[in-house]
């Protein structure tokens, strides 16, 4: 029984390691976190554009009466120099506080700027002068 017992074991051993197993299917595509790129660079921009899809100048008129031009550009406003604005009024007891010209009642922080230079106040957003 023994004998028996152990060539059935051994036939059955043989017969499964004959089986030929398929190799297990591979596949290439790799699953990614991160979007793939579009493209390495964006297209160069067109310096002038399509010729084709710009409107066409209206014709000219050698002699013509009727000025198509627009109007000049108005004249920009000139600089404001540094003594049309007021000066601060500097707090007594406070070294580095002034009273503002355009809100007297509320005291500004002016410490780290030199005199003559110009401050916005807080409080209206007009410039004045540190004294």
């Amino acid at each position: 029984m023994k004998f028996s017992l152990s060539l059935g074991l051994l036939v059955t051993f043989a017969f499964v390691a004959c089986e030929i197993d398929e190799p297990p299917v591979r596949t290439t595509r790799t699953v990614s976190r991160y979007p793939a790129p579009q493209t390495q660079y964006p297209p160069p921009p067109q310096p002038f554009g399509d010729p084709t899809l710009q409107p066409t100048p209206p014709p000219v008129t050698p002699y013509s009466d009727v000025d198509t031009a627009s109007p000049p550009a108005p004249a920009p406003a000139p600089p404001t120099a540094k003594g049309d604005y007021p000066y601060g009024v500097p707090v007594e007891g406070k070294p580095g506080f002034v009273r503002s010209p355009f809100s007297p009642d509320k005291m500004t922080d002016v410490r780290g700027y030199a005199p003559g230079t110009e401050v916005k106040d807080p409080y209206t957003g007009k410039i004045f002068l540190v004294p």
